[in-house]
């Protein structure tokens, strides 16, 4: 029952956020289109191959940006379930995670779109052959969008998993430290994947990766050990 409590209040506050945006459902798309809308060729704009796509893919994105909107609601939701499980200690390290991977999900995001977005398309539409009209899909955008903000949301968690794996005993600081060369292939390879096959992107997503794993050490040295004497000096007594 506490379970599906906390799901009816996260699907009822998606769905207030939804109702409160769907008037602004076009205008919404338009910003989010403006990476680009600034860079098409001048006279050139973009379309809708498929004959509904001018209702349901602003639709679409405005249900997307409701949940988006709606992330601080749902984890305190799952937060709040969880949390009678937890001791104390648990629960006063739990919840600064739980608020900064709120923070970094939506730097993530901000990251793609003021960054990466610009670069991307300035790549693309300028590496166009000559007498080939650049004028991308609506739906095809929004679905390229949303891969990348997906993509770099979650990897700006990466300060996040690493401090979890250290507090869990998986690992030390130490240990993270020595495979750093492994990691930077394994950012580059979550790059290659995670994002369309361009280079920008893929760097663009490789080298935060890599540069916050570097935090999350650092983090994980200031922030464990701060958090496990405590416990150990009460074992010795």
């Amino acid at each position: 029952m506490e379970l599906r409590g906390r799901l009816l209040k996260s699907l009822v506050a998606v769905l207030l956020v939804l109702a409160a945006l769907l008037p602004f459902a076009n205008d919404i798309y338009e910003l989010l289109a403006r990476p680009v809308l600034d860079r098409l060729p001048e006279g050139q704009t973009m379309i809708a191959i498929d004959v509904a796509s001018p209702f349901l893919t602003p639709f679409k994105l405005t249900a997307w940006a409701a949940m988006f909107l709606s992330m601080p609601v749902l984890f305190y939701q799952m937060w709040a379930f969880i949390a009678p499980g937890l001791y104390r200690k648990e629960r006063r390290f739990g919840w600064p995670l739980l608020v900064s991977s709120v923070i970094l999900f939506y730097a993530g995001v901000a990251f793609a779109y003021f960054v990466v977005f610009p670069l991307a398309f300035s790549f693309f539409f300028g590496v166009a052959p000559a007498g080939v009209a650049v004028m991308p899909d609506i739906n095809k955008y929004l679905d390229f969008m949303l891969t990348l903000f997906f993509a770099f949301g979650l990897a700006f968690e990466v300060p996040i998993a690493t401090i979890l794996a250290v507090a869990a005993g998986l690992t030390t600081p130490e240990q993270l430290a020595k495979k750093r060369a492994y990691v930077v292939v394994v950012a580059f390879v979550a790059g290659m994947l995670l994002t369309p096959p361009d280079v920008i992107s893929q760097t663009l997503l490789a080298i935060p990766i890599w540069v916050l794993f570097e935090v999350g050490i650092q983090m994980s040295r200031l922030i464990v050990p701060a958090r496990a004497e405590p416990a150990s000096d009460q074992e010795a007594q």
